[in-house]
């Protein structure tokens, strides 16, 4: 009787292994320098429902997600597709971040149903999803002020206070556990109920990194998701965050694109990141998205027309990245879209469609560009002028050549290892460099894969 119950215990323990071997082969499959591992080559593309289309719905918008398959967009990031709050809305429609229910989709868009419908139709496709997250703050006339108004911060009359200064929100008071726990399990509802793979979180540098570790953490153990923060702050990337968004650099490249600054000034960013994150932070680099289109006339004022090519292959090339598009960049939207109004998008020359393809397949296709891949600058031309770099992983290596000016550079190509035959991305043809100079446009570009 003994032998056998030792038998059982000792077939037991070696079950008990096995299984704990195969859990951990599972997380390291999931999980690369503790990020998704589909987001390493992976890029976003920023959906703002209201605008992409006349209707404005979630159907609506579901007609283009073969295009944007095939354009190469692996991670839909949805903005907010919760209900908007009416006390003190902001022109017709409102803003999308002043939330008046956590766990309801805005009718403008449908209905849970439909919502469930096109996350299950993108994941049919290969890619992934993400919501934009709003817990800084909620409407004015979100049901938490009237069945938990101890859930907000309090003003100098006792009312719920009014968030910095945007009068159709309130300020949630992260002073309270419960309404902590309240908000992660918001969050955990559409993880549950839609199976999303992940959230942007709004105005997250406003929120204490103790609610950043702790729901990261839960969350984390439903499935792996994709947190990606709004904000650039030392502790949002140490509080479980993958990826930050890149505002120094953002403004140090809108510098150079209006010639204010060299091209090299682009290295003092890349140090200062190096000193400030931890060593596999992600950082989200992009030319426009929602507030800096809108707001800023980002990127057809930023970076206009004829010189946002450069600077949209920085941002889809620069290393610990994943590059983010805008709706619409593709056609391009040439305007600033209303924020509080309808203002739908029109699709019809789809311009740039064929360059996002381009970098985007690149990206999927070679491990130089994955968020982990090494970077190095090389010099090629005058740094003043000239920003050139390559990735490299493994056996997999590209060259990256950027004018950053209006004027006609002479590139010149010394490294012995960069020399031989290529294949020129954008020139869609093999080509052998050596040691001959030649000319690069203004605002000119090219990715050469070895």
């Amino acid at each position: 009787m003994k032998k056998i119950c030792f038998s059982l215990l000792f077939i037991a323990a070696l079950l008990l292994i096995s299984c704990k071997a195969n859990l951990s082969s599972s997380i390291d499959t999931n999980l690369v320098n503790g990020h998704p591992t589909w987001i390493m080559q992976g890029n976003i593309y920023e959906v703002n429902v209201r605008q992409y289309t006349p209707e404005g719905t979630f159907n609506a918008f579901a007609k283009h997600l073969d295009r944007l398959k095939a354009m190469g967009v692996q991670t839909i990031w949805f903005m907010p597709i919760n209900p908007i709050s009416k006390l003190e809305r902001k022109g017709t429609l409102g803003s999308y971040y002043a939330v008046s229910d956590y766990t309801a989709i805005n009718p403008e868009y449908g209905n849970l149903d439909d919502f469930k419908n096109i996350v299950n139709a993108i994941h049919e496709k290969g890619m992934k999803v993400i919501i934009d997250w709003v817990p800084n703050h909620t409407g004015a006339d979100h049901k938490w002020l009237k069945d938990h108004p101890d859930f907000f911060v309090k003003d100098k009359q006792g009312k719920p206070a009014v968030a910095f200064d945007w009068a159709d929100v309130r300020q949630l008071d992260y002073k309270n556990p419960v309404m902590q726990d309240s908000m992660i399990e918001t969050m955990k509802f559409w993880v549950n109920k839609t199976n999303i793979d992940g959230f942007r979180c709004d105005v997250a540098w406003n929120v204490p990194a103790t609610f950043w570790k702790k729901s990261i953490s839960e969350l984390q153990k439903m499935k792996s998701l994709f947190m990606l923060a709004e904000g650039d702050s030392t502790y949002l990337a140490k509080s479980g965050f993958d990826a930050v968004y890149p505002w120094h650099m953002f403004k140090m490249m809108e510098k150079v694109a209006k010639e204010k600054r060299p091209a090299f000034a682009i290295d003092s960013i890349l140090t200062e990141n190096k000193t400030r994150y931890p060593k596999n932070t992600i950082q989200m680099y992009f030319t426009s998205n929602h507030d800096e289109n809108s707001w800023n006339h980002a990127d057809f004022g930023t970076f206009p027309k004829e010189i946002h090519a450069p600077f949209a292959v920085l941002s889809q090339t620069l290393g610990n990245s994943v590059p983010l598009i805008y709706s619409g960049q593709e056609e391009p939207v040439l305007r600033a879209l209303e924020f509080f109004e309808k203002d739908p998008i029109t699709f019809k020359n789809f311009e740039r469609e064929k360059f996002y393809t381009t970098l985007l397949e690149l990206r999927k296709r070679n491990k130089a560009l994955s968020a982990n891949a090494s970077f190095e600058k090389v010099a090629v031309g005058d740094a003043n002028y000239v920003y050139a770099y390559t990735r490299k992983k493994g056996d997999h290596k590209i060259l990256v050549i950027l004018n950053l000016s209006s004027k006609a550079q002479t590139i010149s190509i010394s490294n012995k290892k960069l020399l031989g035959a290529t294949f020129a991305i954008f020139e869609d043809k093999e080509v052998i460099l050596n040691f001959n100079a030649f000319q690069m446009k203004p605002w000119g570009y090219e990715i050469y894969e070895y």
